[in-house]
């Protein structure tokens, strides 16, 4: 049984004609010779208005019950998808994560995929039908209603693909993966190919083609992922292993940026080890994503520790330093809200050195400030103010070459 695993976003299903537009996309694989299973968002911003109207009754609304509003917006547009198919004379049918038994944590918001029962699937599958699901969601093993996050729909079908044997496809609005965002680097190349380390890499720095999540997954399973445009019939991207950059040709493979992050700094800190065990430790227990950290020791045998997490995560860091602090008064933080976390991203890094250097002069030439910085094998990754963020997009796509020259 040949299957194919396809996953529309919000922008490909915002209207009642582009989800008639996506319904002819996947009568034409099933003309193929495919089965098909697939994956949708809520339509448009339907999760961005279900958020503003909950901040509208909370400012801090709970967790399970923002899981009961959210896990409606999928709803509507399966309902909607499966319908107009059906009306173009393909047997279809929808399903919500609980009906297809998409087992998760039970972390609220955050939830991961632990398994996906298939039995129902495959049974749909056998009566030829098309099967459309909801991404984002699940349910946990007390049948309570969960949300995987944003970009959980790209995990959801990934998860799919693995658990059919099947191959996957996204489409988005965009047709493909590109160095640079190409509304904030005019002229960025398209690459053809990109392994899942470097994909997995320029993902969890925001980039919002793919959620690094669903990279992470196909990786572990194989899954090559194709990436294009749902309105368009041009080449995509392909995501799979070993990309098509030569280690001996490319330094850079692409770069990515975000405003989502925050920078907290705490000061006058334990100088212990078990300071930084218990810190992070309590941001982790509460599912903090933290990033970059830094680490400096005091004169007079203290400790300052920034790092940086989501600009929604703000509140659990609050919640942490409020009690720290009443355990000990001396100690005092800052956050810096305007900041912009740009990275470069490169297997050939691996085997070139020279490039964190290249950085740092274009930043010291155009008096740019960098207020913190991480390195890896294949990744750097520096915060500047966020009136610097284009500037510096500039100066790094035409450095590394990873925009188009014409002539």
């Amino acid at each position: 049984m040949k299957i194919v695993v396809q996953k529309y976003g919000g922008s490909s299903v915002a209207t009642t004609d582009k989800i008639k537009e996506v319904a002819k996309k996947v009568i034409k694989k099933k003309e193929e010779g495919y089965h098909v299973v697939v994956i949708l968002s809520a339509m448009g911003k339907t999760t961005d208005h279900l958020i503003s109207l909950a901040k509208d009754i909370s400012d801090n609304p709970d967790p399970r019950e923002m899981d009961m509003l959210l896990t409606t917006g999928e709803q509507v547009s399966i309902a909607l998808l499966s319908m107009a198919l059906n009306e173009k004379g393909y047997l279809a049918v929808s399903f919500t994560g609980s009906q297809l038994n998409i087992q998760t944590t039970a972390m609220h918001q955050k939830a991961r995929i632990k398994d996906i029962e298939i039995s129902k699937l495959q049974k749909s599958l056998k009566e030829d039908k098309i099967i459309v699901v909801a991404g984002f969601q699940g349910v946990t093993e007390d049948n309570e209603y969960t949300t995987l996050g944003r970009g959980g729909s790209d995990t959801s079908a990934v998860a799919l693909a693995a658990k059919l044997g099947a191959s996957c496809e996204i489409y988005t609005d965009v047709d493909g993966i590109y160095t640079m965002d190409p509304r904030k680097l005019k002229n960025a190349k398209k690459i053809n190919k990109i392994s899942y380390e470097e994909m997995m890499e320029i993902a969890s720095l925001g980039a919002g083609v793919i959620h690094y999540r669903a990279v992470e997954m196909a990786q572990k399973y194989e899954i090559p992922i194709y990436i294009a445009s749902t309105f368009s019939d041009k080449k995509g991207t392909i995501i799979m292993n070993g990309g098509e950059n030569l280690m001996e040709e490319t330094l850079i493979t692409g770069m990515a940026s975000s405003l989502e992050d925050i920078q907290v700094t705490l000061l006058n800190l334990t100088s212990c080890t078990g300071s930084l065990y218990r810190l992070f430790g309590e941001l982790a227990q509460q599912e903090a994503n933290v990033d970059m950290i830094s680490q400096m020791l005091t004169e007079d045998n203290k400790m300052n520790v920034s790092f940086t997490i989501p600009k929604t995560d703000l509140h659990i860091a609050e919640g942490i330093v409020d009690k720290w602090r009443k355990e000990d008064k001396s100690i005092q933080w800052e956050v810096s809200t305007d900041i912009a976390k740009i990275s470069v991203v490169g297997i050939g890094m691996r085997s070139h050195s020279g490039v964190a250097a290249k950085v740092f002069e274009l930043m010291a030439e155009n008096n740019i400030e960098i207020k913190m910085v991480t390195t890896s094998e294949i990744k750097i990754t520096w915060i500047v103010d966020v009136k610097d963020e284009l500037k510096v997009i500039e100066l790094i796509g035409k450095e590394f070459g990873l925009k188009e020259v014409h002539a």
